[in-house]
């Protein structure tokens, strides 16, 4: 914590006595060396010499981004991190470039009897990607209908996230690699509630708002930051909403169930196979980690429908007693709020497609992602012939939810569980060690010689990093084989 007191002490990291500068590309370039090393990351600029022998990297690997945009490496390494709150007090300003929206737009000029024409994004944004998605408006006495239209098909309800906070209402689509933002204050003030429809076969979704007065609105309202914008993913940045936590109950001895509430006014579904990250304020300083959703219990969500229309979301966590972001997260009460962000990942629903056997190898906390996958698999995928785990922790009371897994099996023929301990009592007659050759090679046969086969593993980046080597070693494909990593 050592950077933290140095940037409370006052002292003028950035050598321009607090004042904000529009720095140019050829500007950047110039602070290219370690005791003068300015780097930009979404798009603004930071001069990081003073934090050279404090990041935990080493110089080094700053000195990659001397002088240039580090976005890209910095979300390759670091993209979890608060580098906003880290590294506030060495801002340098913000890079000259040209607003996303024309300056002359105005959201009042472009209505038509109440109905907003269709908008194409700006020229420069749509040849970023092979999509130029727009949106309309109309309006009832009651209700304000917002309808995008992608023009992409396959569109679900994953695919939008919603939130309506301080009159800012913010819409985010994602569509392919890119997202599509409005960003408005709105004309006029709407309840809490809002639904959301999806029509797949065209790419179209429409957004319910209820007005809170009943009158007539003369335009949606004022165009904020980034309105009507395509975005490729990567440059998003994070955004965050307030989730106040519900319950938090015991699983293990150091692995705890937590339960979010998302605020009344956001929408958001997290897609299976991907995270989220929580974020703390910590002795003045945000600290931020991923975490992947899980449903409330195993068996209970066989019977759910895959996006379940609630507002909680379950996060299963180990708590580090030593560790700087689970103990406050444990410390927490009833009722406190955790930020939130929106939903990150690269895994795609149509890796199971004619999935006929898959294969899960977790380790630790690891397992979370292999909740919903588990779900997911035994309930949508007629072709499946086989779902196996093979779960790897240290001893008997470190597994998580064991009762439910071997329940599962007894009610899924097709699933089988096998749970493998690095340091076991004497009474353990289960298989033990580490991932390894001989343990592979046993677990992972295919029900047919040329079934098509999926192969998750999540766990220490050690555990991850090892199973992967062996995967490949042992003849599975790059397809075959999906990692998460955050």
């Amino acid at each position: 914590m050592d950077w933290i007191q140095l940037t409370k002490s006052g002292k003028d990291l950035t050598g321009l006595k607090g004042r904000l500068f529009e720095i140019t590309e050829e500007e950047l370039k110039k602070h290219n060396k370690k005791d003068d090393c300015w780097i930009c990351i979404r798009g603004f600029v930071y001069n990081v010499s003073p934090y050279m022998e404090y990041h935990p990297g080493g110089e080094d690997e700053l000195m990659r981004a001397a002088g240039s945009d580090g976005t890209d490496l910095f979300d390759q390494v670091h993209r979890w991190v608060s580098y906003e709150s880290m590294l506030k007090e060495c801002l340098v300003g913000k890079m000259a470039v040209k607003p996303t929206m024309p300056k002359d737009y105005h959201e009042e000029k472009k209505v038509l009897n109440g109905m907003l024409p269709k908008r194409q994004v700006t020229d420069t944004l749509a040849k970023e990607g092979p999509i130029s998605p727009s949106y309309d408006w109309f309006q009832t006495d009651s209700v304000v209908t917002i309808v995008i239209y992608t023009k992409q098909k396959g569109m679900n309800l994953d695919s939008v996230i919603i939130d309506y906070q301080d009159d800012s209402f913010r819409a985010e689509t994602k569509i392919k690699d890119h997202s599509y933002l409005i960003h408005m204050e709105l004309f006029r003030e709407i309840e809490e509630d809002f639904s959301v429809r999806v029509v797949a076969n065209v790419g179209k979704i429409e957004i319910d708002l209820k007005k809170k007065e009943h009158t007539s609105w003369k335009h949606l309202g004022r165009a904020l930051e980034n309105h009507n914008s395509l975005t490729p993913r990567k440059d998003t940045g994070l955004y965050y909403r307030k989730c106040q936590l519900i319950s938090k109950q015991d699983v293990t001895h150091d692995t705890k169930l937590f339960c979010l509430m998302l605020p009344p006014s956001s929408y958001l579904h997290v897609p299976i196979g991907q995270h989220v990250y929580l974020k703390l304020t910590i002795a003045g300083t945000e600290i931020v980690k991923p975490y992947t959703p899980v449903s409330h219990s195993l068996l209970s969500e066989l019977t759910e429908p895959v996006l379940p229309n609630n507002k909680y979301i379950y996060f299963l966590i180990k708590i580090y007693p030593a560790g700087l972001f689970t103990p406050e997260l444990d410390h927490l009460q009833i009722g406190d709020f955790v930020s939130v962000s929106s939903p990150e990942g690269n895994f795609k629903i149509s890796q199971f497609q004619e999935l006929e056997d898959l294969f899960l190898l977790a380790a630790g906390t690891g397992f979370t992602p292999m909740v919903k996958i588990l779900n997911y698999a035994l309930t949508n995928i007629p072709s499946l012939r086989k779902v196996k785990l093979m779960f790897f922790n240290k001893t008997e009371d470190d597994i998580i939810w064991r009762s439910q897994l071997e329940n599962l099996a007894f009610k899924d023929k097709r699933y089988n569980v096998e749970f493998v301990l690095s340091a076991p009592t004497s009474e353990w007659s289960g298989k033990q060690g580490h991932i390894s050759p001989a343990l592979l090679s046993e677990f992972l046969k295919r029900s047919l010689d040329k079934s098509k086969v999926l192969i998750c593993i999540c766990g220490p980046t050690p555990f991850t990093e090892q199973g992967i080597r062996l995967l490949h070693d042992l003849n599975f494909s790059k397809d075959e084989i999906h990692s998460f990593t955050a």
